[in-house]
């Protein structure tokens, strides 16, 4: 790519900086004379001073062209080569030559990243500031790879995990049970964490790639056996075991995301791995017309679960093993095995905070079908209708929430996405018409920067040696609120013929996790997991050394 610009003699500094915003260069050629002349000392003359090269700030000095070349130190890129040329245009104004030449090496996402990095990338720009579209801080080729096989996986996830939810009205409709009855259904599956924590122990020990890819490709199998359940109990009995496989892969996915990401980018991309999961949720939503066909048609989407199978075998290609796992693996094997250390003070703290944000968060989502169905009289069409326009927004949710969540923290984020959603939610299922779309519209907008906000705690408060369990517990805990919070509501709907006061109710839930959060939670952005959990240092403080810091 080439370009060629005029600019002011004094905005030429901003172009000749090495840039750090995808790609992170380095200078392979320092400002020289690439036309008779001198050269210029590390291209300083280009760009300010007087004598070497300029002569006048910014200025190039008589006829002479001043070349700068820089390559890449890391990026989603396996050559790269940037070269900047600078000759004088009289009166003030810098005769800027580019050309950018750049093989682009990042699997499984490359095809995605195509157009914008070319946009990018080639752009003569007087500012470095990374794309609203990319990691705040530049990520090497292996984080690249690490992320397109987690998002792969994660599509894979999102269609295994809520499949059960958007089928289950159509399922107790055959098998002639009423939102009781699916209230317990979906609350028994919640137990699924008992098989979970298992397979997460094991991932602290065989590492966070097996579990997840196996953790999938099991998932896929046994999610297809529901298509041949008898009775609604032995569908709930089945999604227990395939679930079980599914949260054991989910958690290990958002560990391995944690620990292959900068400081600055882990927010954002467990967001964008949240995008991803709701990429292949909605699949599942945009076959739910199939459900319409005939009262046993919603079968078909179970057996729909092997063809994912592929795209973990894709995955499974391209997916490394976390380094900082394999880093830990190694010193453990020459100091000796190595127990985890579980900081109780963080454990409880966000123990309460998982129980308390899925004591709403999931009977809203589970019930809304059945909601929309029930008191708003919508077809099969029209319910996946409404779940893919008012879930449009929360990929703007879940993009931004993450990057503002590693450039301004955390704590602020979810705080306002958490008071959004509540909202949107208790309006949503009390009104009908436009207010209805417009709230759950909202409620995806701000609950999606729950996810990469929230969910990136678990990772980062927990050492390597017990990363898994601990987030496999804090689960565990959500599990717990989200049982209780799916009995409530399916009794309280039952008795009361409708949904909207039952959530006014449970939305007590969210107002005690703003506060919590508000009073009690760390700041975590921008701070190195060994930062975080001084243990993972190897060879520097012992756990028992450490176990002041942040609780």
């Amino acid at each position: 790519m080439v370009r060629t610009t005029r600019l002011p003699d004094d905005a030429v500094a901003g172009i000749v900086r090495p840039r750090s915003s995808l790609v992170e260069e380095r200078t392979v050629v320092e400002g020289r004379a690439a036309v008779g002349g001198r050269a210029a000392d590390g291209g300083r003359g280009a760009v300010g001073g007087r004598g070497a090269v300029g002569d006048g700030p910014g200025g190039v000095e008589g006829r002479d062209a001043v070349e700068l070349v820089w390559e890449a130190v890391r990026g989603p890129v396996s050559s790269y080569r940037r070269r900047v040329r600078l000759r004088p245009g009289g009166e003030g104004i810098t005769v800027v030559e580019q050309e950018v030449e750049y093989r682009l090496d990042a699997p499984l996402v490359g095809w995605l990243l195509s157009l914008p990095a070319r946009a990018h990338l080639g752009a003569v720009r007087t500012e470095d500031r990374p794309p609203w579209w990319a990691p705040p801080d530049v990520l090497d080729q292996r984080a690249w790879a690490t992320l397109g096989g987690l998002l792969t996986l994660a599509t894979v996830i999102g269609y295994l995990g809520t499949l059960l939810t958007q089928t289950v009205t159509y399922s107790a409709k055959e098998f002639h049970q009423g939102t009781a009855a699916e209230g317990v259904a979906l609350a028994v599956v919640r137990c699924d964490i008992l098989l979970s924590l298992g397979l997460v122990a094991l991932a602290d020990r065989r590492g966070r790639r097996v579990v997840a890819l196996a953790g999938a490709a099991v998932g896929c199998v046994l999610t297809a056996l529901g298509a041949f359940a008898p009775s609604l109990a032995w569908l709930a009995a089945s999604q227990i075991a395939a679930r079980g496989f599914v949260t054991a892969a989910t958690i290990s996915a958002g560990v391995l995301a944690a620990e292959a990401m900068p400081k600055g980018a882990r927010a954002w991309a467990l967001g964008v791995g949240a995008m991803a999961g709701a990429v292949g949720a909605g699949v599942a939503v945009l076959a739910l017309p199939l459900a319409g066909i005939d009262v046993r048609a919603w079968r078909l989407l179970y057996l729909l679960a092997l063809a994912w199978l592929v795209l973990v075998a894709v995955a499974g290609r391209h997916l490394p093993e976390s380094e900082r796992f394999l880093a830990h693996r190694r010193h453990s094997e020459v100091a000796g095995e190595e127990r985890p250390v579980f900081r109780r003070g963080r454990l409880v703290l966000l123990a309460c905070a998982s129980f308390l944000l899925q004591l709403f968060v999931t009977p809203s989502s589970e019930f809304q079908n059945e909601y929309l169905r029930r008191e708003r009289h919508f077809s099969p069409s029209r319910i996946a209708l409404f779940a893919v326009v008012t879930a449009l927004p929360g990929a703007i949710g879940i993009v931004a929430g993450g990057r503002l969540a590693d450039t301004h923290g955390r704590r602020r984020v979810a705080i306002v996405a958490i008071i959004g959603a509540a909202t949107g939610a208790v309006i949503a299922y009390s009104v009908g018409g436009w207010p209805m779309w417009l709230a759950a519209a909202t409620a995806a907008l701000t609950g999606a920067a729950v996810t990469p906000a929230l969910t990136v705690y678990g990772p980062e408060l927990f050492a390597t040696a017990g990363r898994g369990a601990a987030n496999g517990l804090l689960t565990a805990a959500g599990r717990g609120g989200a049982i209780i919070g799916l009995l409530v509501i399916g009794w309280l709907s039952q008795s009361r013929g409708r949904f909207g006061p039952a959530f006014s109710l449970l939305a007590i839930g969210p107002v005690l996790l703003v506060v919590l959060i508000a009073t009690s939670f760390p700041e975590t952005a921008r701070r190195s997991l060994e930062e975080l959990n001084p243990e993972d240092q190897l060879g520097g403080e012992p756990p028992s050394a450490a176990r002041g810091s942040l609780g």
